[in-house]
C-alpha cells in the first residue's frame, strides 16, 4: 500500500502520521485527566449509535477495520481505540481551538509540520477510510448528529475564549504547539500568501510582514481578532490582492490552488465510482437550473489551510439563486479508502473531492454574469470535515461586481467548483503551476484565473 506516502492537500493535518498520532497522545493525557461529562450533543450522539444495533456494530467495526490496517503498517496500533473512546476525545475538543504545530527536522531547528486544523478529522483518520466507515459516515442520523455537535463547538469558536490559540505556547507537547500571532507562524502564513504571487515577486513578498497583507491591529495583545473565527476568516489588506479587468476575464473565487478542470459534465452521473465524475444534479442539489449546465465545464480547487477563507465572485452580475445544501460531514470515496488495497490512503479526502462536490455540506450560488457571453454560472462552496458553517453573504436578486464577497467558510478547510455552461469556452491561466492537481500552490484570489475564447 502507498498510504504512508501520500500527501495531505492543503496542510490541514499533518503529512507524517506520526505527528498526528503524538497530537492524540497529548489529547488523551489531558482529557482523561480533567475527566469532563459529555456535552448534551455528543451524548444524545452516543445514545443514538447504542440503541440502534445496526449502527452500534457499523461504529464498532470500522474501529477495528482501521485497528487492522494500521497493524499491517510499520506504524503499529492505532492510537484511538474505539468509538466510546473517539466520544470522550471529542468531547474535550469541544473547548479547543485549532493548533498551529512545529517539530524539529534533522538538524534539531523547528519548522511547521502541519497543523492539526482538523482535530475531529485526526481522530477519523483511519476509521473514515474502512468501508465500514464509509457505511458509518453516510447515514443521515449520523451527520444530523454531527451538525449539532458542530454548532455546538462552532459558539465556542466565535467566543473570546477560544482566542488562547492566538498568543499562547505550549513547547512541552510534541509536536509543539505555537502561537499561532508568533513570529514563525506569522512568517509561515506570510510565505503562503506569497507562494501565490508571480515567482519573481516572490522575495520581496516573503520579505513584508503579517500586518501589511492581512487587516489586524499589531497593537493590540490578540492583533484585533475577537475570536478564533475571526482569525481564520481575516481578510487581506485593501489592494493587496487587486481585482483582474476585462469584461471576458473570469477572476479567482478563493483563494485556492487547482485541482481540474472537466468539459462535457453530465447532468446525472456515477459520482460514488471511482472515476468520481462530476454529477450536476447532485451537486446542485436537483435544481431546475442544473439542466443549464449539461455538457459545460466543472473547474475545482482546494483551499489551504494557512490562507485566505472567503468567496469572491469570479464575474459581475446578479444573484439567481442562493442557498445551503446540508449533506456529510466526514464520508469519503470508498474506492480511495482501503477498498482499494494497492492505492490505500487514510488522507483519502484528499483524493474525494470531486466526490465530496455531490454530498458534502455545500453552499450553492447561481450568478447570471453581466456579460451575455459568460450568462448563468454557478459557484459551489463545498464543506469538508469541520466546516459546519458555509455561510453565504449575499442574497437573491442582488447585484454584484467582480470579487464583491459572496460568503465564507467557518472554522475548517474546503474545496469550491466553478461550472459554466457548454456554450462558454475559456482558456484557463494556472499561473505558478503547470496544470491543476493535488501539488499545486495557490493562485490568489481576484487574479486572472480563464479568458473567455
Amino acid at each position: 500500500m502507498n498510504h504512508l506516502k501520500k500527501i495531505r492537500a492543503g496542510g490541514w493535518l499533518p503529512s507524517q502520521t506520526e505527528h498526528i498520532d503524538a497530537w492524540i497522545v497529548e489529547l488523551k493525557m489531558e482529557v482523561y485527566k480533567q475527566n469532563k461529562p459529555l456535552i448534551k450533543p455528543i451524548k444524545d450522539f452516543k445514545q443514538m449509535v447504542e440503541n440502534d444495533s445496526v449502527l452500534n456494530a457499523t461504529a464498532a467495526a470500522m474501529f477495528t477495520e482501521a485497528r487492522i490496517w494500521r497493524e499491517k503498517t510499520p506504524l503499529g496500533t492505532s492510537e484511538v481505540k474505539d468509538f466510546n473512546e473517539f466520544l470522550i476525545l471529542l468531547n474535550g475538543i469541544m473547548t479547543q481551538a485549532p493548533q498551529f504545530t512545529v517539530c524539529k527536522d534533522k538538524k534539531g531547528d523547528l519548522e511547521p509540520c502541519g497543523l492539526i486544523g482538523f482535530p475531529i478529522n485526526a481522530l477519523l483518520d483511519w476509521p473514515m477510510a474502512t468501508s465500514f466507515g464509509y457505511d458509518f459516515f453516510a447515514n443521515s442520523l449520523v451527520n444530523q448528529q454531527f451538525k449539532k455537535i458542530l454548532e455546538y463547538w462552532s459558539k465556542y469558536l466565535v467566543s473570546k475564549d477560544s482566542r488562547y490559540v492566538l498568543v499562547d505556547n505550549y513547547p512541552k507537547k510534541t509536536p509543539e504547539v505555537i502561537a499561532w500571532l508568533s513570529a514563525p507562524a506569522k512568517k509561515e502564513m506570510v510565505k503562503v500568501a506569497c507562494e501565490a504571487i508571480k515567482e519573481k515577486d516572490q522575495k520581496n513578498c516573503n520579505e513584508k510582514k503579517f500586518e501589511d497583507i492581512f487587516e489586524c491591529d499589531p497593537e493590540d495583545k490578540y492583533y484585533g481578532f475577537k475570536s478564533w473565527d475571526d482569525f481564520f476568516t481575516r481578510k487581506f489588506k485593501e489592494g493587496v490582492r487587486p481585482i483582474a479587468k476585462g469584461e471576458d476575464i473570469i477572476v479567482n473565487a478563493c483563494e485556492s490552488a487547482p485541482l481540474q478542470v472537466v468539459k462535457d459534465v453530465k447532468k446525472d452521473a456515477k459520482f460514488w465510482l471511482k472515476g468520481q465524475p462530476y454529477s450536476l444534479e447532485n451537486m446542485m442539489n436537483f435544481d431546475p437550473l442544473a439542466k443549464e449546465f449539461e455538457g459545460g465545464t466543472v473547474y475545482q480547487a482546494f483551499l489551504s489551510a494557512l490562507s485566505y477563507h472567503r468567496w469572491n465572485s469570479p464575474v459581475g452580475g446578479k444573484i439567481k439563486k442562493a442557498f445551503i445544501v446540508n449533506g456529510t460531514y466526514y464520508l469519503e470515496n470508498k474506492y480511495y479508502g482501503f477498498v482499494n488495497k494497492q492505492e490505500a490512503d487514510p488522507s483519502a479526502p484528499n483524493d474525494s473531492q470531486p466526490f465530496l462536490s455531490a454530498v458534502a455540506t455545500r453552499a450553492v450560488i447561481f450568478i447570471e454574469a453581466d456579460n451575455p457571453k459568460i450568462g448563468l454560472m454557478c459557484f459551489i462552496a463545498i464543506g469538508m470535515a469541520e466546516v459546519s458553517s458555509c455561510e453565504i453573504t449575499v442574497k437573491e436578486g442582488q447585484k454584484i461586481k467582480k470579487g464583491d464577497e459572496l460568503g465564507m467558510f467557518h472554522f475548517g478547510g474546503s474545496t469550491h467548483c466553478l461550472i459554466f455552461r457548454p456554450e462558454v469556452k475559456l482558456k484557463f491561466d494556472f499561473h505558478n503551476n503547470k496544470k491543476p492537481n493535488i501539488n499545486a500552490v495557490n493562485i490568489p484570489v481576484h487574479a486572472k484565473l480563464a479568458t473567455l475564447i
